[in-house]
C-alpha cells in the first residue's frame, strides 16, 4: 500500500539561499559605495535647481542683468546633467563630476572637504568600478539588491528640510 501524500505538508526539497551569485557578491561589496555617488548625483541636481532659482532672480527686478541669468542657466543645465550622469553611472557623468569636484576644491575648507570626498568616491577603487561598462551588468543582474537607508539619516534630513523651510519663511518675513 502506498503512503498517501499530504498537500498541505511542508516542502521537503532543500531550498540554499545563502548561495549567492558573482554578481551578487559584487553589488553587495559596492553597494554603500554606490549609494554615496548616488547622494552625489541628488547633490548636482539641487545645486542645479538652486542656480535655476538664482538665475530667475536674476533676470528679474531693477537690476535685472540677462547675461548672468543666461550663465546660471548654462551651468544650471551642467548641474543637471551631471546628476544624472552620475546616478547613472555613465563614464561621461563620473569625467563631469570629477571636473566640477575639481573646480570645487577652490571653496575653502567646506568645499575643499567636500569636493575631496566627491573626488575619493569617484577615484578609488570601488568607484571606478561603480563606473566601469561591466558594472551595468551587475546591476541589470542582480535588480532585487537594493539599498536601505536608516530610519536615522530619514529623521535627520526631515529635520534638515524642516529648518529650510523655517528658515526660508524668516527669510521672506523678515524681509518685509
Amino acid at each position: 500500500m502506498s503512503e498517501a501524500v499530504n498537500p498541505y505538508a511542508a516542502p521537503t526539497a532543500r531550498v540554499d539561499d545563502a548561495v549567492d551569485s558573482e554578481a551578487e557578491k559584487i553589488r553587495r561589496e559596492h553597494l554603500n559605495h554606490e549609494a554615496s555617488i548616488k547622494a552625489v548625483g541628488a547633490l548636482y541636481y539641487l545645486s542645479g535647481l538652486m542656480l535655476t532659482l538664482a538665475a530667475f532672480g536674476t533676470s528679474m527686478g531693477p537690476d535685472a542683468s540677462l547675461g548672468a541669468a543666461a550663465l546660471l542657466l548654462v551651468l544650471a543645465a551642467v548641474m543637471f546633467g551631471a546628476g544624472w550622469g552620475v546616478r547613472s553611472f555613465t563614464r561621461w557623468g563620473r569625467v563631469v563630476g570629477l571636473v566640477l569636484s575639481g573646480i570645487g576644491l577652490i571653496g575653502f575648507p567646506i568645499g575643499t572637504l567636500i569636493n575631496g570626498y566627491i573626488l575619493y568616491l569617484f577615484l578609488s577603487k570601488k568607484g571606478r568600478t561603480i563606473f566601469s561598462a561591466g558594472y551595468q551588468d551587475v546591476i541589470a543582474a542582480t535588480p532585487h539588491v537594493k539599498y536601505r537607508t536608516s530610519i536615522i539619516v530619514w529623521i535627520l534630513l526631515a529635520l534638515i528640510g524642516a529648518l529650510a523651510v523655517i528658515g526660508i519663511g524668516v527669510a521672506v518675513i523678515g524681509g518685509k
